[in-house]
């Protein structure tokens, strides 16, 4: 987190405003003393996952797709054969001494 003192702040408003918008946290000083935390609205519980992405995206923590979705990840896999993995696994823990 980042510490400024009150003047620093009030010259530096639109810059500390960005930073808060990318996701910091920015806490004012008066004269030495914490006062008040400048941070981003999705922390504070409004902001949207729109708004949580373009955060991540420009801190460079993650990279958004630009192609189309393959529509092929939407269709169904392959029906399972046979009887279901937690059957198999309640009957295991039935024949166990």
């Amino acid at each position: 987190m980042q510490t400024t003192n009150l003047t620093d702040a009030k010259n530096r408003l639109s810059e500390l405003v960005e930073r808060a918008r990318s996701g910091e946290r920015v806490r004012i000083l008066v004269r030495g003393t914490p006062a008040a935390d400048l941070v981003p609205i999705a922390t504070a519980g409004a902001g949207g996952d729109e708004d949580r992405l373009a955060s991540l995206e420009r801190r460079g923590l993650i990279v958004r797709g630009r192609g189309a979705f393959p529509e092929l990840l939407l269709e169904p896999g392959p029906r399972p054969r046979g009887e279901p993995a937690s059957a198999t696994l309640l009957t295991e823990r039935d024949e166990r001494p």
